[in-house]
């Protein structure tokens, strides 16, 4: 291999065993070249500023505070470069601290070849631009049975925050083929719409969605909105809309579905292939009649049980009706409660931008910053414990 196609790769650790095996596993692997093993901060960084594409191991089993920080910096200074995180001492709070400041994976010491080398494939194929298949995609669905509940901004302002937490690609679907209203959230035209994937599955591929999908800003969140006509999916089966989520895992790290307000075809579809399903409600009765409902009619349907969880929108603590009465309701923990903040909230939709873009101070984009958090660390959280059985 051409010595440009190797990866530079610099090891921050002060243990010479710990160098000197990961040198070796490094050699083994190929498209990696090691470049210095070093303890010294500084002239770690100084070689990072010479390199085009380059990955950085940061042992954080001494100095724990100074390396995080330092893991930080190169994470948001060098978007070519990326950093695994090693530690004698790992737990699931240190993986996901480390990952929520941007390292791209967390490894225990010692380090296991097999897992070391999924870990470096995984970097190797991001720097390369090569798009591989993400079997940690995890596909959100929004639903509510009952209109004017707020599950569209929801699904909008989750999926941000998603893209903007954990600097993964994340795709946002409108589900909803007569009412949709993604686009005008986010006051964009995109040029293709869920109508025409759903009636080509055949010509959809990762490379695709990746290069067509409606791209927000410069974030890494995508935008697949409703088709611009009743019709244009009248003819879509079930069976289309669970090919459609088959090719998103393989190119997005998180689905957010947004859905109709009905027990349509599309929706029933949607629920029963999520990961996660957020059942939307507001602290009135009606409501929350609504929402027992539905996770009656969920049961029945067979649908996993453990999946849906009820996420209250428009809380406001000196409601009449608190929240532990609506736990006692529904015989089922609330997962989230959303602030009720009309004014922030209604500026958002008007001016087609996210909650966090209008006032990122508010109490209404924080909830929604730490439900972003929530998710993501779920998936580390699990990711890790797997990780633990397997070893």
């Amino acid at each position: 291999m051409p010595m440009d196609k190797y990866i530079q790769t610099i090891v921050v650790t002060g243990h010479l065993n710990t160098g000197e095996l990961l040198k070796s596993y490094l050699r083994e692997f190929e498209k990696f070249s090691f470049l210095a093993q070093t303890s010294d901060f500084t002239k770690a960084y100084n070689a990072v500023c010479e390199l085009d594409k380059s990955l950085v191991i940061m042992d954080i089993s001494d100095y724990q505070e100074q390396a995080l920080n330092f893991v930080s910096k190169i994470a948001s200074e060098f978007p070519k470069c990326k950093v695994v995180v090693i530690s004698d001492k790992p737990s699931v709070d240190i993986v996901i601290r480390a990952m929520r400041i941007g390292a791209c994976d967390f490894l225990a010491l010692p380090v296991i070849k097999e897992e070391f080398f999924e870990v470096l494939k995984k970097v190797y194929d991001n720097l390369s631009d090569v798009i591989s298949k993400k079997s940690k995609c995890r596909i959100i669905t929004v639903y509510s049975n009952k209109g004017g509940i707020g599950k569209t901004s929801i699904a909008s302002n989750l999926a941000f925050e998603l893209a903007k937490t954990t600097k993964e690609n994340v795709a946002l679907i409108d589900l909803n083929f007569q009412l949709g209203d993604i686009a005008a959230f986010f006051d964009i035209k995109p040029s293709f719409n869920i109508s025409y994937m759903l009636n080509n599955p055949d010509k959809i591929n990762e490379k695709f969605l990746l290069s067509t999908l409606e791209k927000y800003k410069d974030t890494s969140l995508y935008i697949l909105a409703d088709p611009p006509y009743f019709n244009s999916a009248e003819n879509v089966l079930p069976n289309d809309i669970t090919k459609l989520f088959d090719i998103l895992r393989k190119a997005f790290s998180y689905v957010v579905v947004d859905t109709s307000g009905g027990f349509d075809k599309s929706a029933l579809n949607a629920i029963e292939n999520s990961d996660l399903v957020f059942l939307v409600t507001i602290v009135n009765l009606p409501a929350i009649r609504n929402c027992q409902r539905c996770l009656e009619l969920f049961e029945k349907l067979g649908f996993d049980q453990s999946k849906i969880q009820v996420l209250i929108n428009r809380y406001m603590e000196n409601d009449e009706i608190k929240a532990e009465d609506v736990e006692e309701a529904l015989g089922q923990k609330i997962y989230w409660k959303i602030p009720n903040n009309y004014f922030t909230m209604m500026a958002a939709i008007n001016k087609g931008i996210p909650v966090p873009e209008i006032n990122p101070d508010s109490n209404l984009a924080l909830s929604f910053k730490n439900l972003a958090l929530l998710v993501s660390d779920s998936v580390y959280r699990q990711k890790f414990m797997k990780r633990q059985e397997r070893f």
